[in-house]
């Protein structure tokens, strides 16, 4: 049962940028023992809101209370003795450290003669605030080794030791398997229980209605409104962000296929891919299921050049190809998006135009082997307005743009390579409701114009909803082909969870 007063409201917040007010008159309250959810499309301001709660920035009106005092948050430092943590999508742990050194990093205690930290103590320490959360992860072994889930624990473990009050999670399951995200449900039902305030950001809207208990939704800067979320439905809280209610949050379109473009046969590569065989038809959406090491993304990898096949066959349009590296891939017109946009897709302080056209730039050559630049800007802004991309400009640096503008801008760059096969890895990553259903569009235009396309997700909802047909995997072994008519969850996941018979 939550406390009467909220630990937190933040009331009228108010954060302008040169040239953009990024928050106008905001407002949230956090109640001890519940689960805040903190919903809207990207570059609606929850980020802005949250790097002022956090001490980040300084916001130019408005109130911040926390546990019925007024506070002004100057400073990162301010705000963590205030109670506030926050852990960051990108975990912020130093791999070459311990766990437990992770875990106190900043807050040693040390031998006031030897000025030595007494190891002994750090690891016993550690182990207190470990044993709380139900992590059993040794506290001497280096971060490096141990998983992304338990790197989290980690961090949840560390905002203990500083008695937070109120802990700010930032899509805190992007990178985890479904076990570890069970693993971490579990512990915020135990940090329900001590108290903390959670305020929970994430595009997966089946997350908030598990283990949130209201939902603060902003949109284009403003508060939109609140929700309790076992009241609300999923069209509710989409139709609140978006600002109008999504026909189809999944456009399917029937396939025209015609001839096999890709063909795969017997591809093996270490012990990741064990003899995978398929084809794809142009103006086809193959989709690609199956749970973590299944090894969907090796065989996409192999596929693409970036890792070395073992054995097996790649045929485009019914000629065998030899490829050995993306550079040969791209030649047969096999372009490939990773997963990890940020660190395989993008050059994140390079300007918007510069990351469209960097894989095709021999096209804009002139005879004296100069860049003409005005062939380049003219597609540069032909792509940027055909793929919708929101940017004030293409000289704007990619690092400024929201997930879903990122993702269209890597699109944009395959597509102007015209590939005859697209590979997609987790298409919708991190991006909000209104940005999928543009990525959606843009795959279904790519289809429609004869494309192949593989797309790897481990989003169930989208697998089922744009698929053609749905490849399986488990254990480096095509599992199951099933048609879209035919296809629904339990017959995915029997297949994603097959045996080796």
């Amino acid at each position: 049962m939550r406390e009467c007063k909220p630990i937190l409201q933040m009331e009228g917040i108010v954060k302008s940028f040169p040239g953009v007010k990024a928050l106008d008159g905001v407002k949230l309250s956090a109640y001890g023992g519940e689960v805040l959810a903190l919903l809207g499309e990207n570059g609606a301001g929850k980020s802005t809101l949250m790097k002022i709660l956090s001490g980040v920035y300084k916001k130019n009106s408005g109130k911040i209370t926390i546990d019925g005092e007024e506070v002004e948050l100057k400073s990162i430092k301010e705000a963590e003795e205030l109670g506030v943590a926050i852990i960051h999508q990108e975990l912020s742990v130093l791999p070459n450290l311990t766990v437990a050194e992770n875990i106190f990093l900043g807050n040693e205690k040390v031998n006031k003669y030897t000025r030595k930290i007494n190891k002994k103590l750090l690891k016993d320490r550690s182990q207190r605030f470990l044993e709380q959360i139900g992590c059993k992860v040794n506290p001497e072994i280096l971060v490096k080794d141990i998983s992304v889930g338990d790197q989290q624990m980690i961090e949840i473990a560390k905002a203990l030791t500083k008695n937070s009050k109120i802990i700010i999670m930032d899509e805190p399951t992007t990178a985890l398997t479904e076990v570890e995200t069970k693993k971490l449900f579990e512990v915020i039902k135990k940090l329900k229980k001590k108290g903390i305030a959670i305020i929970y950001i994430s595009h997966r809207m089946e997350e908030i209605f598990t283990i949130c208990d209201k939902v603060t939704v902003l949109r284009d800067g403003k508060y939109v409104g609140e929700a309790i979320t076992k009241d609300a439905t999923e069209d509710d809280l989409i139709a609140m962000m978006v600002g109008r209610k999504l026909k189809e949050q999944f456009p399917y379109k029937k396939a025209k296929s015609k001839n096999t473009l890709l063909k795969v046969e017997n591809l093996k590569y270490k012990n990741k891919v064990n003899g995978v065989s398929f084809e794809v038809k142009s103006g086809e959406i193959l989709g690609v299921a199956g749970l973590m090491g299944s090894g969907r993304t090796e065989t996409a990898k192999v596929i693409f050049g970036e890792y070395k096949k073992d054995n097996g066959e790649i045929l485009i349009e019914g000629k065998k190809v030899k490829i050995n590296s993306p550079k040969d891939a791209i030649q047969n017109g096999i372009c490939y998006l990773s997963e990890d946009r940020k660190t395989e897709g993008l050059i994140l302080g390079m300007s918007v135009g510069h990351n469209m056209t960097i894989s095709n730039l021999k096209n804009y050559e002139n005879a004296l082997k100069k860049i003409d630049k005005n062939k380049e800007q003219n597609d540069i802004e032909k792509y940027i307005n055909k793929l919708s991309v929101k940017t004030p400009s293409s000289k704007q640096l990619m690092k400024n743009l929201s997930g879903g503008n990122q993702q269209k801008a890597i699109l944009a760059k395959w597509i102007m390579l015209s590939p005859k096969v697209l590979i997609i890895d987790e298409p919708t990553r991190g991006i909000d409701v209104g940005a999928k259903k543009e990525i959606y569009d843009i795959l279904n235009q790519l289809k429609e114009s004869g494309k192949a396309i593989i797309m790897i997700s481990s989003d169930m909802a989208e697998v089922l909803g744009i698929s053609d047909r749905i490849m399986v995997m488990h254990e480096g072994k095509v599992t199951g082909m099933i048609k879209h008519e035919e296809a629904n969850q339990e017959l995915i996941m029997k297949c994603a969870v097959a045996t080796n018979e």
